[in-house]
């Protein structure tokens, strides 16, 4: 394929263009994976019979490859990264296709591995393109557009769920293959209809870990693990606790998604606005808040609406998490992209490896546990997202360094 240079690309017609390709691969990539995601659940107890260890294990499985993102590193040295990306892709679409061929432990496992090698890859790659193709000056606001676009897929895919489902009596195997093939055929379409862009800084190809980024590296540590609670067992207590149905879980990533295109857009303008700090702390505030009322619905006995309720906020707050994104791009060498986002993918996935399997365990004890763990997770968030510098800039990485105009001052 021809390879083109950034600037040049900006000359293409809107649909030729970098950044069309980052909207279209960020659509592409929830039609497989919110869809795998909104049947998981139901699909894993129906037909597999799995409880609380059950699927602990599977998410341990499943986060196996996002501890094993930094061997990206060694594959751009051979390809591309545009390539890698894409063809994640077509690995995660084409493992969601064949999900509900292998209806026992074993083969849910295998299928759910192979898909994960795809997903995570795609994630280590996509913010990588994210953060070299985006002005920086542009870059909360666009995010916030690029994740709005996500939430429009993903809209899609659950309002055919929800209309569908019962109308026409859906199968498992019917919905997997249909969305996973339109992640496959989105990646197939990208790559042949755009070219290779050329960022203009080349990226290191090694392993790098830099002192200075020390922070980034333990807000990604604390992310990743407080992100499996919710991921993992949110969903699992709304179809275990209260009996949730295909459709109704479908409903409500619904409603989860309809306000994150909404929301997005203005989140990006607020971190555009406000920095990265305070949106960091209010996000881990706010997931505090919900974490500890999540304890409530075992401990107090709280119905079913302040438990969805729960779950949209959280969504919402999780939303926010694009400002570590633009947290690292005004710290980081251009060179060092691409490297440290592989690295920074395995960090956020050391705690998930094992997280998910053990707090199976707990979750069967007691549930609440679960969320009072999450909240103080939430917490250590919050006081490292204090020591984000107001205007972070290499060498002014934390509050704790000062930029030289600074101390000349």
């Amino acid at each position: 394929m021809r390879t083109v240079p950034l600037h040049e690309a900006r000359q293409f017609p809107f649909w030729r263009r970098p950044i069309t390709l980052l909207f279209l691969m960020a659509a592409a990539m929830p039609l497989a994976f919110a869809t795998w995601s909104a049947l998981l659940n139901n699909f894993v107890i129906e037909a597999a019979q799995f409880t609380g260890v059950e699927i602990g294990w599977l998410h341990t499985i499943r986060e196996i490859p996002g501890f094993l993102a930094v061997g990206v590193i060694a594959i751009i040295i051979f390809v591309r990264e545009q390539v890698l990306g894409l063809v994640s892709l077509i690995m995660l679409g084409a493992a969601t296709a064949v999900t509900a061929w292998f209806p026992s432990l074993g083969g849910i496992l295998t299928v759910t591995m192979i898909s994960s090698i795809g997903f995570h890859y795609y994630e280590t790659v996509n913010q990588s393109l994210q953060l070299q193709w985006i002005e920086k000056d542009r870059a909360p606001e666009v995010l916030g557009w690029i994740v709005a676009a996500g939430s429009a897929a993903s809209l899609l895919s659950y309002s055919l769920l929800v209309v569908t489902w019962k109308t026409f009596d859906l199968s498992y195997n019917f919905v997997y293959m249909m969305a996973g093939g339109a992640t496959v055929a989105i990646a197939v379409y990208c790559m042949i209809a755009y070219p290779q862009f050329e960022a203009p800084n080349p990226q290191t190809k090694k392993l790098i870990l830099r002192r200075r980024y020390w922070l980034y590296y333990a807000l990604q540590f604390m992310s990743g693990a407080r992100r499996q609670i919710f991921i993992v067992f949110a969903a699992f207590m709304m179809v275990e606790r209260f009996g949730f149905e295909v459709h109704q879980v479908t409903a409500l990533f619904l409603v989860n998604f309809i306000a994150n295109m909404l929301f997005a857009p203005l989140m990006g303008r607020a971190v555009g606005h406000f920095g990265e700090r305070n949106a960091l702390a209010f996000e881990y505030i706010g997931l505090i808040s919900v974490f500890l009322a999540y304890g409530g619905i075992y401990w107090l006995g709280w119905g079913v609406l302040v438990a969805a309720g729960l779950y949209i906020l959280d969504h919402l707050f999780f939303a926010l998490a694009f400002a570590l994104k633009t947290y690292f791009q005004k710290i980081a060498d251009p060179s060092d992209i691409a490297p440290t986002a592989a690295v920074a993918f395995t960090i956020n996935h050391i705690a998930a490896v094992f997280l998910p399997a053990a707090l199976g365990y707990l979750w069967v004890v007691s549930p609440g546990g679960v969320f009072v763990l999450a909240a103080s997770m939430a917490g250590i968030s919050l006081i490292l997202a204090l020591m984000i510098p107001r205007h972070p800039e290499p060498g002014h990485e934390t509050v704790f360094s000062r930029p030289l105009a600074a101390v000349a001052r």
